[in-house]
């Protein structure tokens, strides 16, 4: 059975659809206005082997902050509408992503219960490129959104580093890789809620 969604989220902010194939190769098709925050979404399909489509535009003129964590959300309600009541999966996961100077730790619970814990030691200075600049402090927000509509615990956290371009990156990579793990079929159990309760609400 095919694990994908399409969800679109229209407010007087932005204007975001999002397709998942949680089961993909990795590849990414982008139409996304902040390109620092475009290649985050490229490179979590890539390590998290999902096929992701985005088209997306927001009230950039006030801030990134609505498009960021609105992406954020609607990407938690493809995750959240692609699993389905869960069976099968391993529901846990976890990734060290090392980056250059940079080592970034992620662990996810698919749990049902969206709950974000975000360590990633930013300085909160912008990132530039030409006459582009990326709110780093959004990323949070991103991540927050993803979770409080996946319904999934996750732990996101620097351990070392210095750029903040790495740093973000190293907790894409990782974050995806381990929802990649949560979210594969566990063969021993592949037709069992992984929980005691017989639900992951």
């Amino acid at each position: 059975m095919a694990r994908q969604a399409e969800i679109s989220r229209v407010t007087k902010e932005t204007d975001i659809t999002i397709r998942l194939n949680l089961d993909g190769v990795g590849e990414a098709t982008l139409a996304y206005p902040i390109g620092f925050m475009g290649h985050m979404l490229n490179t979590f399909a890539r390590h998290g082997l999902f096929d992701l489509e985005v088209q997306a535009r927001g009230d950039l003129e006030v801030d990134q902050h609505h498009l960021v964590e609105d992406t954020g959300i609607v990407l938690g309600q493809c995750f959240a509408k692609a699993l389905g009541e869960k069976r099968g999966i391993r529901r846990v996961g976890n990734c060290l992503y090392p980056m250059d100077e940079t080592l970034a730790r992620a662990a996810v619970d698919v749990s049902g219960r969206g709950f974000l814990v975000f360590d990633a030691q930013l300085s909160g200075i912008p990132l530039v490129s030409g006459s582009a600049s990326f709110q780093t402090d959004t990323v949070e927000d991103f991540w927050q959104g993803f979770v409080s509509a996946a319904g999934i615990t996750l732990h996101l956290d620097i351990l070392r580093g210095r750029s903040d371009h790495h740093k973000i990156e190293a907790l894409f990579k990782a974050a995806a890789r381990a929802l990649r793990e949560a979210a594969e079929i566990d063969p021993r159990s592949a037709d069992l809620i992984p929980s005691t309760k017989g639900v992951l609400v």
